[in-house]
């Protein structure tokens, strides 16, 4: 019906073509708008009398769908017409300029502001911050911040997402005194004002204290809609289970009368979060049982490593189920976190199959995860074919997957591939270094027997060794004669780590292999002056949902004469030649 009245034969029983415009535009039918963009330029050319409405409105309409080099194209053609552009159309090129990322753009549109003489405007200088903000320019937008007129709680809420979320060197007494500072000039929080502060304040060293005046405020001073309100008892409960205050949490859970997916899944994850996979599952079937609330891909990643905690491997394999019976095992995080799951509860084939056959979208945390599940089940010449795979297709490695690689080449003993690998992540792809990739080729060395060229790497790097470097280096220290590189490794780890009893108790055996009882003497001397101790090494086994622990030389276990029995036949099996 709409666009046979575009096209109508009788024009006085037609509406006004800007209206039809208008109304083409907000149409919410899915067939009309795939060709919204098509059809709105024809009755755009239509109008004899096109106004600056006509030009935002169609502006607005290639914004909509992702359009971007015709929006300033049609800027361009309206600025050579009669029609001057207005506040209006100024905020959509702002805006399509920050969802660009385009900085220089974005520079530009806010010059042309300047010499038009719409700064002074409220929304438009918004958009304008907005746009900074997207394009990490939070210095750019707090000087337009602080030369506006005047400001509405939305600018103050523009500027405080930005130094609470932002990559910007603003501290948390910054933040809590440039609230103090909207106060004082009249301003009135609102929810968006809650929603940046409530997350502030459930950081490790947030302000807790602020966080519970908050609460208070939000129930004494506020009066919220529904999705208002849910918004932000959401945010207070993530701000409670961060602060390890679940019983809190909880409370405002059950308080709610109306929860949605959010709500559900934000209280699942304050109790994982803390520790608690078993209650985490718990709410979930009581989400199934009470509510009419449907799982999402979201909840579901909450929920998989809370099934893997609690049931192993037959509570992944249930979630997977799950996921597969609503629809949304193709998305990408799922699929990763199953491929992780899979693969750490020894089934790589499954772990495989999901990446083959369900990650449809493979990014380069999937191809991640897939070679460390290689790497981890040692299988190191797949490892290296799907990391060859990942770089063929067009995806640049990150550090992750560069060490996932190495750790596969390292117990697989493919050096040279490995110290390839390494280089060509470094020289071709353009990673630095992290002290976990130099661990992977140091170990690589090791384990290769080429103690003297993981030496010399480790006083090559421009990092400082951390435990793991030297950890890696010393289990490669497996001869008599690597006394020296043993000796050096364990002073090294002592002078990193002054407090962990391990090194001494390691470097003092060290010694005593070597008979230099003096040396032995003075370590336990250092450690009774220091008051160290080790702590006694603990295993642990799941079967049939019940966890068995063990220490070193552990009597305790009421099947511990039985495993002793088996132990020292094991023992004699291996002394067999």
């Amino acid at each position: 019906m709409l666009i046979s009245l575009m096209f109508s034969k009788n024009p006085s029983k037609s509406p006004p073509p800007h209206h039809l415009l208008q109304l083409l535009t907000k149409t919410q039918s899915l067939k009309l708008t795939k060709q919204t963009h098509i059809q709105s330029p024809t009755l755009f050319n239509s109008i004899e009398l096109k106004d600056t409405y006509s030009y935002n409105t169609l502006i607005n309409t290639y914004a909509k769908h992702n359009l971007y080099h015709q929006c300033f194209t049609l800027f361009n053609s309206m600025c050579h017409s009669i029609h001057s552009p207005d506040e209006f159309t100024f905020s959509i090129l702002a805006n399509i300029s920050g969802d660009t990322g385009h900085f220089f753009a974005g520079k530009w549109v806010h010059g042309k502001c300047v010499k038009r003489g719409f700064v002074a405007d409220v929304v438009l200088a918004n958009s304008l911050m907005l746009m900074y903000g997207k394009c990490d320019r939070t210095e750019d937008a707090r000087k337009l911040f602080e030369e506006m007129p005047q400001r509405s709680i939305a600018s103050w809420n523009i500027m405080l997402g930005m130094y609470v979320n932002g990559e910007c060197s603003f501290s948390d007494s910054d933040v809590w005194e440039f609230v103090k500072r909207m106060l004082l000039e009249g301003q009135k929080i609102n929810e968006f004002t809650l929603s940046n502060l409530l997350p502030l304040c459930g950081k490790r060293m947030g302000r807790f204290d602020h966080g519970r005046e908050l609460h208070w405020y939000i129930v004494r001073k506020m009066n919220l809609d529904v999705d208002s309100g849910v918004h932000l008892n959401c945010c207070l409960i993530d701000m409670y289970s961060r602060r390890s205050k679940v019983s809190l949490a909880r409370f405002v859970f059950d308080q709610m009368r109306f929860r949605n997916i959010f709500v559900w899944t934000a209280m699942m994850n304050g109790y994982l979060r803390n520790g608690d996979p078993e209650e985490t599952v718990r709410l979930f079937r009581e989400m199934r049982r009470a509510s009419e609330v449907e799982p999402n891909e979201v909840l579901v990643l909450t929920l998989l490593p809370a099934c893997n905690l609690t049931a192993g491997l037959l509570g992944v394999q249930q979630t997977h189920g799950l996921s597969v019976k609503k629809g949304f095992i193709n998305h990408t995080s799922l699929c990763n976190s199953l491929i992780d799951m899979y693969s750490k509860n020894g089934l790589l084939t499954s772990a495989r199959k999901v990446f083959d056959h369900d990650c449809h979208s493979k990014d380069t945390i999937s191809w991640s995860c897939m070679i460390s599940a290689c790497g981890l089940h040692g299988n190191g010449h797949e490892a290296v074919t799907l990391y060859d795979k990942m770089v063929t297709s067009g995806i640049k490695p990150d550090a992750i997957s560069v060490v996932g690689v190495l750790s596969a080449c390292s117990k697989s003993g493919l050096v040279e591939k490995g110290l390839d690998v390494y280089n060509k992540a470094i020289t071709v792809f353009g990673l630095d270094p992290t002290v976990e990739m130099c661990s992977c080729v140091v170990d690589l060395l090791g384990r290769s027997g080429r103690l003297d060229e993981a030496l010399t790497f480790i006083k090559s790097m421009h990092l400082e060794p951390g435990p793991s470097v030297w950890g890696a280096l010393l289990s490669g220290c497996v001869d008599p004669a690597h006394y020296e590189t043993k000796v050096l490794g364990y002073k090294s780890l002592i002078e990193i780590e002054p407090e962990n009893a391990s090194n001494y108790v390691s470097l003092s055996n060290v010694y005593a292999t070597s008979r230099r009882w003096d040396y032995v003497a003075d370590i336990r001397r250092v450690m009774k002056e220091r008051n160290l101790s080790k702590v006694p090494g603990c295993s642990w086994i799941t079967v049939n949902r019940k966890t068995h622990s063990f220490l070193v030389a552990d009597k305790a276990h009421p099947a511990c004469d039985k495993i002793y029995e088996i132990l020292s036949e094991l023992v004699l099996v291996m002394k067999r030649p």
